[in-house]
């Protein structure tokens, strides 16, 4: 029967059903005698899933356990609840091995992030605090995109559901600074798209040692409680206070068989000469659904060995084919947006400019408004400048009026001055000559003086003489007495006649010399009354009054540069494994570096055994596939001889 026709068929009976995805609810009214894999393909064609072998319908059943619901049985002969309507959750209910190797389609992918983020959200799945970190912020830029600094506010992510609160009741952090570590690792993941945000979310998910596995209390056969793990690459063993560390760990290429006996759980290995691994449940419901969980696990670890299916082939080459498109997309809208941006960053550049050369503008408006203001002050200036040059001028024509007067006057004065030079130099050459003259006439004085002397010693002797003479003639006494007489006189008569002769010169050079005198002062007083005209030479000339200035340059036209051609840039992403080992070194340190930073704010008392467990670790570099392979080391009977000393 068609499934149109079944679902919608008048005659049949149905009943309504709700199914929650973790992004969307979806209801539908099932005809009553549908089977669970009708309802089950029903709800995968509704959201365009093809990947169906991860997924499956979850319920809770009257016992209040949760059960997946069976394919090939009908839903109303399930134990379903018994409301309308019928609620089921649709869950992955199995996990791949490498998510980024299986997983082909985008909704397969996003409803696998929505749930492992809920795990570890709700804390099912373990994740240390700057593991935590990271991943909300993949979180973040697969639901908001980009990081936008200019729209971004403070407080946006205050609303949203980011960290486990485990992780926030262990640190003494505000939600701010929780905010501000995110949005730093958010700010990083620029340019990647929703699918790359959740697939690297999942890809560092998948890591953590609690990832991907149901668990299940059981107890062997000294009735220890246990931990039973099943996952995507077998069965792991861990103690009842430590679930995030296997023990023990059976992979599925040991397994050969399984069985459920009630609440015995009986898994026969490979290795015949290994004994069975038993375990028990709580009861026998838990161990069908252990059984359940271990044959699709196991189904799925076989067909992950095989060549795959042309229909998974088929998926795969649309999904590249698809991914590629996308990628040219992808790249197409970078180059759109790189030139957008330079375009954006030009039109910026342009405004700048147009807004600095509005300001040059108004600045070079003020100088020119400025400027003809100087302009008009300085015509102003010289009006009154050359007034005072034709003032100044009319002052100097009458000081060189007075400067001819001056010189006219002064030339006078100068023959006059000659004329006196002439006199002073005759009266110099007359007071010569009289010198001369007089010295001459000492000369002949004081010879004749020199005479006198010597006539006078020439008549002493005489008369010493004549008185001897006397003494010897007594009779001619008298006469001679006479004749000496006459002879003083007329020698006195002729000393003092030279003398009269000499003196009466010296008055005369005298009173020449007192008219010399006289007459040069006077000549030097009129010399002196030229010196009285005054000085009328200008300080400057007329031309340094005249009115000088520049004219501004002409600002009335911009000339702006012509915008640069844009390089178109390729963005090309060649994804070797390389890089990606360099970009989990990257983002080792980066994990490093905050867990360094939050350290010193660790609250120790709210630590819990899964923290210790953790941190002792990272302490002896164990990592969850590390882990793995040492405890699968050893043979099967050995580790079963493990299991049942535990």
């Amino acid at each position: 029967m068609p499934l149109r026709k079944l679902f919608w068929g008048r005659s049949s009976k149905s009943f309504p059903v709700k199914i929650v995805t973790l992004d969307a609810e979806l209801e539908f009214s099932l005809p009553w005698r549908a089977t669970g894999r009708e309802l089950f393909e029903l709800v995968s064609r509704t959201i365009g899933l093809r990947e169906t072998w991860y997924f499956g319908l979850q319920y809770e059943d009257s016992k209040n356990n949760f059960a997946w619901l069976k394919m090939e049985k009908k839903v109303q002969d399930q134990d379903i609840p018994r409301r309308s309507p019928v609620p089921f959750v649709f869950l992955a209910k199995f996990y791949p091995e490498d998510v980024s190797e299986e997983l082909v389609q985008e909704v397969t992918q996003h409803l696998f992030f929505l749930q492992v983020k809920q795990s570890i959200l709700s804390m099912d799945i373990y994740c240390p605090p700057e593991m935590s970190v990271l991943l909300a912020s993949y979180a973040v830029q697969a639901k908001f995109g980009d990081y936008d600094p200019a729209t971004y506010q403070s407080g946006a992510l205050a609303m949203e559901e980011l960290l486990p609160q485990r992780v926030i009741n262990q640190y003494q952090m505000t939600p701010e600074m929780w905010e501000e570590r995110i949005r730093i690792w958010y700010a990083d993941h620029q340019g990647m798209t929703r699918d790359e945000a959740e697939m690297e979310y999942l890809k560092i998910a998948q890591d953590l040692g609690m990832y991907g596995v149901n668990y299940f209390n059981i107890t062997n056969k000294k009735q220890t409680e246990l931990w039973l793990g099943v996952t995507a690459l077998g069965l792991n063993v861990y103690e009842s206070e430590n679930k995030l560390e296997p023990k023990i760990s059976f992979p599925w290429s040991e397994i050969r068989n399984i069985s459920v006996d009630d609440r015995k759980f009986t898994i026969r290995p490979t290795d015949k000469t290994a004994p069975n691994f038993v375990f028990f449940s709580k009861n026998s419901r838990m161990n069908k659904l252990i059984l359940d969980l271990s044959i699709g696990n196991h189904d799925l670890f076989k067909r992950r060995r095989k060549p795959d299916t042309i229909e998974v082939q088929q998926m795969k080459a649309a999904a590249r084919e698809e991914k590629r498109r996308r990628q040219i997309e992808k790249d197409k809208l970078a180059r759109e947006k790189h030139l957008r941006e330079e375009v954006e960053r030009q039109k910026a550049e342009l405004e700048q400019r147009l807004y600095q050369y509005q300001d040059e503008m108004r600045a070079a408006n003020d100088a020119l408004r400025r400027s003809e203001e100087t302009a008009e002050l300085l015509v102003e200036k010289s009006r009154i400048a050359e007034e005072e040059s034709m003032l100044l001028t009319q002052k100097a024509t009458e000081a060189e009026q007075e400067c001819q007067r001056a010189h006219i006057i002064s030339a006078k004065t100068q023959e006059e001055k000659i004329v006196m030079e002439q006199k002073v130099r005759e009266a110099e050459m007359l007071v010569s000559t009289l010198v001369e003259e007089g010295e001459r006439r000492a000369t002949e004085a004081e010879r004749l003086q020199q005479e006198l002397i010597r006539a006078r010693i020439a008549e002493k002797q005489a008369k010493e003489k004549l008185g001897t003479f006397i003494q010897s003639i007594n009779g001619s006494i008298s006469h001679s007495v006479i004749n000496s007489t006459a002879l003083n006189a007329s020698l006195l008569n002729a000393s003092h006649s030279l003398l009269n002769s000499s003196t009466p010169h010296l008055p005369a050079s005298t009173s020449i010399s007192h008219g010399l005198s006289g007459s040069t002062s006077h000549h030097h007083m009129a010399i002196g009354s030229t010196g009285d005209l005054p000085d009328l030479t200008l300080g400057g000339s007329t031309d340094a009054l005249e009115p000088s200035y520049t004219r501004p340059p002409d600002l009335t036209s911009l000339d702006l540069l012509n915008d640069t051609d844009v390089d178109q840039l390729s963005l090309e992403i060649e994804k070797e494994r390389g890089e990606y080992l360099e970009r989990s070194r990257h983002l080792q340190q980066q994990l490093q570096h905050l867990k360094s930073e939050i350290e010193v704010l660790k609250v120790e008392e709210n630590q819990t055994v899964l923290d210790a467990v953790y941190h002792e670790q990272l302490r002896s570099g164990e990592t969850k596939y590390s882990t793995l392979r040492r405890t699968r080391s050893g043979t099967t009977k050995t580790r079963v001889a493990f299991f049942e000393e535990l």
